[in-house]
């Protein structure tokens, strides 16, 4: 199926796989609204996916915040009038020995991972619903959330991410027959400027494949879920095999 003059509203959306997406659904002739923090940084990205701004809107603000996932909802049906599919990709990762984490580092995740995908997305399946179809693609993890690794320790990760995971399924049972889909994405390790040039070598040896994985490999793999109208309910691993075991 084709996302021709589809509307999607990505989280997280200035850079990273966020604007890898954004930018091929707009090539791909959708239209999208992206969210981020910080809003020069939203504002040059809305500029770098659509030069003419036709295609493309943004709204600023921190998602772990009701009145912000109220206002991207709001400006997406006032700008394009109706939600077809929520990009949940805003998040962070935190990798450390469980008790070294801090109670800050706890809220810290707590709020983007889990508070910022409920806000948005209780508001995006209301409107869904209303339409009688949507769809929902949740950008979790792998190492981090439902394939533990010893090298890298990141409970709040398996806490945040894992739950979506979970929350994936659920929803996608809930909502299936209003033609809602619901479906994830779990990354391995991926080259963003989450991450410095430098651990990329050591980095690339978290994966069976021995490499990390590329933006445009969760790009491809929201494409396919968008276009994949039997699969919901799906945790689609692209993580170079992690999720197949140890190794």
């Amino acid at each position: 199926m084709s996302v021709q003059n589809k509307v999607v509203v990505i989280t997280g959306g200035s850079s990273g796989m966020g604007k890898a997406a954004a930018i091929e659904l707009v090539k791909r002739g959708a239209k999208v609204v992206i969210n981020g923090r910080r809003e020069q940084e939203l504002a040059e990205t809305a500029k770098e996916i659509d030069p003419t701004g036709a295609n493309v809107g943004y709204v600023a603000g921190d998602i772990a915040d009701p009145q912000t996932a109220e206002r991207l909802i709001s400006e997406t049906l006032s700008r394009f009038g109706r939600i077809d599919t929520l990009i949940n990709n805003a998040g962070i990762f935190i990798a450390k020995p469980f008790t070294d984490t801090t109670e800050d580092e706890f809220e810290s995740v707590l709020s983007t991972n889990v508070k910022g995908f409920f806000y948005v997305t209780k508001r995006a399946v209301s409107e869904m619903l209303k339409a009688g179809s949507g769809h929902i693609v949740n950008i979790t993890a792998s190492g981090g959330a439902d394939q533990p690794m010893k090298a890298v320790t990141s409970v709040l990760t398996a806490l945040g991410k894992g739950g979506l995971n979970a929350a994936t399924k659920s929803l996608a049972i809930e909502y299936a027959d209003k033609g809602i889909r619901v479906n994830a994405v779990a990354p391995g390790v991926m080259k963003t400027p989450m991450h410095a040039v430098e651990t990329h070598d050591y980095l690339a040896q978290l994966h069976p494949v021995g490499r990390m994985g590329e933006v445009q490999d969760i790009v491809d793999a929201i494409l396919y879920l968008e276009s994949a109208q039997f699969v919901t309910g799906e945790i689609l691993h692209v993580d170079g095999g992690q999720n197949a075991g140890q190794w």
